[in-house]
């Protein structure tokens, strides 16, 4: 299970745990509904482990969405975009990290993200009080090399390609919309750090809300 394909460290994820959450999950899922999906890591799991072949992936921070996205349905396009990305840095990766950084806030271009989700800081993401990726880059090191990268890419994909519903909207519609054949799988932002924004998170939640969503649903 720990050699699963993951493309990027993304903070929170739930990569080195899959194998003991899946423990507690049926055998078998007709479709595996993720509301804070991050990553995907939960979904790429049950995926390799056949408990489920339908997946609905959901994440407010819509350009993270977009890339999970595009990692699964076009891995040639996205691998070959950061494998360009990575390639310009080297001439000066800091101050090039800065200015994809830039791009990527005025444009929220996902192909953008991925080199900055590879290239921050311990894989930690921040916000400011704009909403705006603000972390900084990890000088140790230029991220993950394009040939690992793509290979990653192409191991999620072969997993998910063509089983999932990508979607960013708010937790509370996607928990108004399940169905009783799903199952749900909910990994919201951890508790005392997300009443109205914190900057590991592109937006908070209020606690009781999510109580009592998780009730009525």
């Amino acid at each position: 299970m720990t050699n699963l394909p993951h493309p990027v460290q993304y903070q929170g994820s739930k990569r080195n745990l899959a194998s003991r959450i899946l423990s507690f999950f049926p055998s078998k899922i007709n479709r595996l509904v993720e509301p804070f999906a991050g990553t995907g890591a939960i979904s790429i799991a049950a995926a390799a482990n056949q408990i489920s072949n339908n997946f609905w992936l959901n994440d407010l921070n819509k350009p993270l969405i977009q890339l999970l996205e595009l990692i699964i349905e076009n891995p040639s396009y996205i691998a070959d975009i950061y494998l360009n990305i990575w390639n310009e840095q080297h001439h000066d990766s800091v101050g090039h990290y800065f200015e994809v950084r830039t791009r990527f806030n005025q444009t929220k271009d996902p192909s953008l993200f991925l080199y900055l989700l590879a290239r921050c800081v311990k894989g930690a993401v921040r916000y400011n009080s704009e909403g705006l990726f603000n972390q900084s880059p990890d000088k140790r090191r230029k991220g993950t090399q394009p040939i690992t990268m793509r290979k990653n890419i192409e191991g999620v994909s072969h997993f998910l390609k063509g089983k999932c519903q990508f979607t960013h909207l708010d937790y509370q519609q996607v928990l108004a919309e399940v169905r009783n054949d799903d199952f749900v799988y909910i990994d919201p932002p951890y508790q005392g750090v997300c009443g109205t924004r914190d900057r590991r998170y592109f937006c908070g939640i209020e606690f009781d809300n999510l109580v009592l969503s998780c009730y009525a649903a």
